[in-house]
Protein backbone atom coordinates (compact mmCIF):
# COMPACT_ATOMS: atom_id res chain seq x y z
CA UNK A 1 0.00 0.00 0.00
CA UNK A 2 1.67 3.31 -0.90
CA UNK A 3 0.95 6.59 -0.13
CA UNK A 4 -1.06 7.79 -3.45
CA UNK A 5 -3.62 4.93 -2.67
CA UNK A 6 -4.22 5.72 1.34
CA UNK A 7 -5.09 9.07 0.41
CA UNK A 8 -7.07 8.27 -2.06
CA UNK A 9 -9.06 5.69 -0.15
CA UNK A 10 -9.87 8.62 2.39
CA UNK A 11 -10.40 11.46 -0.16
CA UNK A 12 -13.44 8.60 -0.94
CA UNK A 13 -14.22 7.62 2.61
CA UNK A 14 -14.37 11.48 3.13
CA UNK A 15 -16.86 12.21 0.11
CA UNK A 16 -18.90 8.97 1.58
CA UNK A 17 -19.50 10.34 4.91
CA UNK A 18 -20.42 13.86 3.34
CA UNK A 19 -23.13 11.98 1.25
CA UNK A 20 -24.48 9.78 3.85
CA UNK A 21 -24.78 12.50 6.09
CA UNK A 22 -26.03 14.82 4.07
CA UNK A 23 -28.92 11.86 2.72
CA UNK A 24 -29.35 11.32 6.40
CA UNK A 25 -30.36 14.84 7.64
CA UNK A 26 -32.33 15.18 4.14
CA UNK A 27 -34.76 12.35 4.70
CA UNK A 28 -37.64 11.82 6.83
CA UNK A 29 -37.19 7.94 7.72
CA UNK A 30 -35.23 8.75 11.44
CA UNK A 31 -38.16 7.26 13.18
CA UNK A 32 -40.96 5.13 12.49
CA UNK A 33 -44.30 4.28 14.16
CA UNK A 34 -46.61 1.70 12.75
CA UNK A 35 -49.82 0.93 14.79
CA UNK A 36 -51.36 -3.00 14.47
CA UNK A 37 -53.67 -3.44 11.81
CA UNK A 38 -55.38 -6.23 13.65
CA UNK A 39 -56.63 -3.56 16.26
CA UNK A 40 -57.31 -0.61 14.65
CA UNK A 41 -59.46 -0.25 11.30
CA UNK A 42 -57.61 2.97 10.65
CA UNK A 43 -54.34 1.90 11.46
CA UNK A 44 -52.92 3.87 8.79
CA UNK A 45 -54.05 6.57 9.45
CA UNK A 46 -52.14 6.67 13.02
CA UNK A 47 -49.08 5.53 11.26
CA UNK A 48 -46.22 7.89 10.84
CA UNK A 49 -42.76 8.05 10.16
CA UNK A 50 -40.25 11.63 10.92
CA UNK A 51 -37.16 12.93 9.70
CA UNK A 52 -35.48 15.95 11.98
CA UNK A 53 -37.61 18.78 11.18
CA UNK A 54 -40.79 16.92 9.92
CA UNK A 55 -43.48 14.17 11.21
CA UNK A 56 -45.44 12.54 8.23
CA UNK A 57 -49.25 10.90 9.27
CA UNK A 58 -51.48 8.45 7.95
CA UNK A 59 -51.61 7.56 4.50
CA UNK A 60 -51.68 10.44 2.95
CA UNK A 61 -48.61 11.27 4.77
CA UNK A 62 -49.91 15.13 6.23
CA UNK A 63 -46.97 16.89 7.67
CA UNK A 64 -46.64 18.74 10.73
CA UNK A 65 -43.23 21.19 11.44
CA UNK A 66 -41.18 20.62 14.38
CA UNK A 67 -40.73 24.13 15.84
CA UNK A 68 -38.44 23.69 18.54
CA UNK A 69 -37.08 27.13 18.45
CA UNK A 70 -39.98 28.80 17.71
CA UNK A 71 -42.12 26.77 20.84
CA UNK A 72 -43.90 29.09 23.41
CA UNK A 73 -42.90 26.61 25.76
CA UNK A 74 -45.01 28.66 28.89
CA UNK A 75 -47.22 25.84 28.71
CA UNK A 76 -44.92 22.83 28.67
CA UNK A 77 -43.59 20.33 31.64
CA UNK A 78 -40.39 20.50 32.60
CA UNK A 79 -39.74 16.83 30.38
CA UNK A 80 -41.46 18.46 27.04
CA UNK A 81 -38.74 21.17 27.70
CA UNK A 82 -35.89 18.90 27.95
CA UNK A 83 -37.09 17.05 25.11
CA UNK A 84 -37.39 20.16 22.58
CA UNK A 85 -33.66 21.43 24.27
CA UNK A 86 -32.72 18.14 22.74
CA UNK A 87 -33.77 18.89 19.57
CA UNK A 88 -32.59 21.78 19.17
CA UNK A 89 -29.33 20.33 19.93
CA UNK A 90 -29.86 17.69 16.89
CA UNK A 91 -30.77 20.17 14.11
CA UNK A 92 -27.84 22.80 14.72
CA UNK A 93 -25.30 19.93 15.53
CA UNK A 94 -25.65 17.55 12.37
CA UNK A 95 -26.11 20.41 9.68
CA UNK A 96 -22.96 21.93 11.31
CA UNK A 97 -20.79 18.38 11.45
CA UNK A 98 -22.14 18.77 7.24
CA UNK A 99 -20.52 21.84 6.91
CA UNK A 100 -17.58 21.28 8.51
CA UNK A 101 -17.03 17.98 6.25
CA UNK A 102 -16.88 20.59 3.82
CA UNK A 103 -13.76 22.42 4.77
CA UNK A 104 -12.36 18.94 5.94
CA UNK A 105 -12.58 17.74 3.02
CA UNK A 106 -10.41 20.83 1.55
CA UNK A 107 -7.78 20.88 4.15
CA UNK A 108 -7.24 16.96 3.02
CA UNK A 109 -6.57 17.48 -0.25
CA UNK A 110 -4.34 20.30 0.55
CA UNK A 111 -2.24 18.55 3.06
CA UNK A 112 -1.90 15.61 0.44
CA UNK A 113 -0.68 17.55 -2.22
CA UNK A 114 1.56 19.58 0.37
CA UNK A 115 2.70 16.12 1.68
CA UNK A 116 2.98 17.40 4.84
CA UNK A 117 2.95 15.64 8.04
CA UNK A 118 1.48 17.45 10.27
CA UNK A 119 -0.52 18.90 7.79
CA UNK A 120 -2.04 15.29 7.44
CA UNK A 121 -2.30 15.08 11.33
CA UNK A 122 -3.92 17.71 11.82
CA UNK A 123 -7.17 16.77 8.99
CA UNK A 124 -6.65 13.56 10.31
CA UNK A 125 -7.91 14.82 14.02
CA UNK A 126 -9.98 17.51 12.26
CA UNK A 127 -12.04 14.14 10.75
CA UNK A 128 -11.78 12.09 14.13
CA UNK A 129 -13.92 14.93 15.58
CA UNK A 130 -16.30 15.49 13.36
CA UNK A 131 -17.22 11.77 13.67
CA UNK A 132 -17.24 12.53 17.23
CA UNK A 133 -19.99 15.04 16.58
CA UNK A 134 -21.95 12.87 14.43
CA UNK A 135 -22.07 10.15 17.30
CA UNK A 136 -23.06 12.88 19.78
CA UNK A 137 -25.84 13.88 17.21
CA UNK A 138 -26.95 10.47 16.52
CA UNK A 139 -26.81 9.44 20.02
CA UNK A 140 -28.91 12.78 21.36
CA UNK A 141 -31.13 11.54 18.42
CA UNK A 142 -31.59 8.56 20.13
CA UNK A 143 -32.03 9.62 24.03
CA UNK A 144 -34.69 12.17 22.17
CA UNK A 145 -36.54 9.39 20.78
CA UNK A 146 -36.53 7.51 23.79
CA UNK A 147 -37.96 10.38 26.11
CA UNK A 148 -41.05 10.83 23.30
CA UNK A 149 -42.13 7.50 23.04
CA UNK A 150 -42.12 7.64 27.43
CA UNK A 151 -44.40 10.93 26.78
CA UNK A 152 -46.53 8.81 24.73
CA UNK A 153 -46.51 6.06 27.14
CA UNK A 154 -48.03 8.47 29.56
CA UNK A 155 -49.83 10.06 27.59
CA UNK A 156 -51.75 6.82 25.90
CA UNK A 157 -51.07 3.89 28.52
CA UNK A 158 -48.77 0.90 28.14
CA UNK A 159 -51.90 -0.89 27.08
CA UNK A 160 -52.28 0.68 24.27
CA UNK A 161 -48.70 0.89 23.47
CA UNK A 162 -48.65 -2.61 23.01
CA UNK A 163 -50.23 -2.54 19.56
CA UNK A 164 -47.69 0.30 18.40
CA UNK A 165 -44.71 -0.73 16.76
CA UNK A 166 -41.68 1.54 17.17
CA UNK A 167 -38.88 1.17 15.08
CA UNK A 168 -35.57 3.68 14.08
CA UNK A 169 -35.64 3.70 10.13
CA UNK A 170 -32.99 3.86 7.54
CA UNK A 171 -31.78 7.40 7.81
CA UNK A 172 -30.32 6.90 11.32
CA UNK A 173 -28.71 3.66 9.59
CA UNK A 174 -27.36 6.24 6.81
CA UNK A 175 -26.15 8.53 9.92
CA UNK A 176 -24.19 5.56 11.56
CA UNK A 177 -22.47 4.90 8.33
CA UNK A 178 -21.59 8.49 7.48
CA UNK A 179 -19.80 8.16 11.24
CA UNK A 180 -17.40 5.31 10.23
CA UNK A 181 -16.59 6.95 7.40
CA UNK A 182 -15.47 9.81 9.04
CA UNK A 183 -13.35 7.98 11.36
CA UNK A 184 -12.30 5.76 8.70
CA UNK A 185 -11.25 8.64 6.99
CA UNK A 186 -9.30 9.99 10.05
CA UNK A 187 -7.58 6.96 10.56
CA UNK A 188 -6.39 6.60 6.93
CA UNK A 189 -4.91 10.35 7.29
CA UNK A 190 -3.04 9.27 10.47
CA UNK A 191 -1.42 6.44 8.00
CA UNK A 192 -0.82 8.94 5.48
CA UNK A 193 0.72 11.21 7.90
CA UNK A 194 2.90 7.89 9.39
CA UNK A 195 4.12 7.10 5.84
CA UNK A 196 5.51 10.98 5.04
CA UNK A 197 6.53 10.67 8.37
CA UNK A 198 8.82 7.58 7.51
CA UNK A 199 9.62 8.67 4.20
CA UNK A 200 11.43 11.81 5.07
CA UNK A 201 13.08 9.83 7.72
CA UNK A 202 14.25 7.42 5.26
CA UNK A 203 15.34 10.48 2.98
CA UNK A 204 17.34 11.69 5.86
CA UNK A 205 18.84 9.01 7.35
CA UNK A 206 23.11 8.15 7.49
CA UNK A 207 22.68 5.33 4.85
CA UNK A 208 21.10 7.24 2.17
CA UNK A 209 23.32 10.36 3.09
CA UNK A 210 26.46 7.96 2.68
CA UNK A 211 24.85 6.72 -0.69
CA UNK A 212 24.91 10.81 -1.72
Amino acid sequence: MNFGSVISAAGVAGLLSFCFLAAAIGSDYWYIIEVDKDSYAQSEDLSSHSGLWTIYEGKNASSHFIHSFLADTTNYTESERHMLNLHKVIVVLLPLNLVLLVFGWICGLVSSLARSKALLSGTATYFLLCSVLTLSGVSVYITYSQQALEELEHLIGGEQLAHVHVSFGWSLGVAWLAFGLQTTTGLLLLLASRMTYLDHADMHSPATDSLT
